[in-house]
């Protein structure tokens, strides 16, 4: 599996369900996670469909994200380390690649912008809609489309009777980004 492959893949997987009518608000936004789980990505480039799927590892702290991306026998082939002054990249018997932030860094490494940024959000519930408004999931809203042009479903909840329900599958798709088209990205995330 190839760095370009597998950061592409780092982004989501997980399986449709009927959306609940449940009220529950989204669980409390946290500066401190720990999160792990799998991951799907579908997408079309040079005409060809491509797919990769594997697992990543998700710590976030106040001013750092590090992400440990994993191929599907849960081998460690890539690191992503983000703070606000700079993103990094490593990859098993590469030199670190470095940017100054992790857009450029994933437009520099794949040719298009992985949203990273916008999975601290994601993640656990939120986004920032088209009109810049901060967006709150739940199990009865559960669709909304960024200011940066993704279509994001909150498929499935953790105990979505909860008071506070966490976000289980994640899917979120975009027509194009650089020379991609067509991309589908799913997350499931595993049990917090």
């Amino acid at each position: 599996m190839t760095l370009s492959a597998l950061a592409l893949a780092f982004a989501l997987t997980g399986c449709a369900t009927a959306p609940s009518s449940n009220l529950a608000t989204v669980a409390a936004y946290r500066d401190t996670i720990e999160l792990s789980g799998r991951l799907s990505v579908n997408y079309q480039k040079d005409g060809k469909v491509e797919s990769v799927t594997g697992s990543f590892d998700w710590t976030q702290r106040p001013g750092n994200v590090n992400v440990s991306l994993a191929n599907p026998l849960g081998q460690t082939v890539a690191t992503i380390d983000v703070t606000p002054q700079s993103a990094t990249l490593t990859q098993g018997g590469s030199a670190p690649v470095s940017e100054a932030d992790i857009d450029t860094l994933t437009q520099r490494t794949l040719g298009w912008p992985l949203p990273v940024s916008g999975l601290r959000d994601w993640l656990q519930g939120y986004a920032v809609d088209a009109q810049g408004q901060r967006f709150a999931a739940s199990p009865a809203r559960n669709e909304i489309v960024t200011k940066d042009g993704w279509r994001l479903r909150f498929m499935e909840w953790h105990d979505p009777n909860a008071a506070q329900p966490k976000p289980r599958v994640i899917h979120a798709t975009r027509a194009a980004a650089g020379d991609i088209q067509d991309l589908e990205i799913r997350i499931i995330v595993n049990q917090a």
